[in-house]
């Protein structure tokens, strides 16, 4: 489910589960580990990258809504871990956005240190809200620490999803490219990154994350619960069931 490929000290992590990278436990735990990984193998950046048109369309809510509490438990988990990994990578982390990013696909990207996104017909933002699922207090948070406290709440309570362009207006993206040099601007991202004295670099670097990284030291058993208990609220399961049924699964 992941493609590995290595461009000297930057390892490319790309998504692959086809048709629309949905993100099923075995994705998400697959992706937690390669970046755990990744600087274990000597890598010194990662670009998380997805095949042009789709990043990721969010979680599989054909396939979650089959699982049972127990299942949907495991999935929470290693979506928190995910979010986890990425925030407090050892490492730089450059998001290659080369096509649609709603939902999960741009939490994900949140908790990057970079977003390069590609112009064109693509969407992304937190569109939870839309289909009935409360966004979870980490990601709001995340998303707060990226766009500021004012856009957060604009995006979120509505569950916006933007262009490309409105997407860098508001700051969720940092910068914009053809889709077919996004994944050589996050190369270039990473190897400036690269080129500067490395000890500063990762030492400024860690105390500018400490802030993300903190969101995970306490509390996440509690809001886990909470999120879960979301979950399996009539309203949310109303709307899932009513998704699952629009898309024919």
């Amino acid at each position: 489910m992941i493609t590995v490929t290595n461009y000297g000290p930057v390892r490319e992590l790309r998504l692959n589960r086809p048709p629309v990278n949905a993100l099923s436990t075995d994705l998400i735990s697959a992706l937690r580990k390669a970046i755990e990984q990744a600087p274990v193998d000597g890598a010194r950046a990662v670009v998380v990258s997805c095949p042009p048109g789709m990043f990721s369309a969010g979680l599989d809510i054909p396939l979650l809504f089959k699982c049972n509490r127990d299942e949907m438990v495991q999935l929470w988990r290693e979506l928190y871990g995910l979010m986890k990994a990425l925030a407090s990578s050892s490492i730089p982390i450059c998001a290659a956005i080369t096509g649609h990013a709603p939902a999960g696909g741009t939490v994900i990207a949140l908790f990057c240190d970079w977003r390069v996104a590609a112009q064109g017909d693509f969407r992304l933002g937190l569109s939870e809200v839309q289909v009935g699922v409360p966004l979870p207090p980490v990601i709001l948070s995340a998303l707060r620490r990226q766009v500021g406290a004012r856009k957060a709440e604009h995006l979120a309570v509505a569950g916006l999803i933007l262009s490309p362009e409105q997407s860098l207006s508001v700051g969720l993206v940092d910068e914009l490219a053809p889709a077919d040099e996004i994944l050589e601007r996050a190369l270039a991202w990473c190897r400036n990154l690269l080129a500067l004295p490395p000890e500063a670099m990762l030492a400024t670097r860690r105390r500018a994350r400490a802030d993300l990284v903190t969101l995970f030291d306490q509390g996440s058993e509690e809001e886990l619960r909470t999120v879960l208990d979301s979950w399996w609220s009539e309203e949310t399961q109303g709307m899932l069931r009513t998704m699952v049924m629009r898309l024919g699964k």
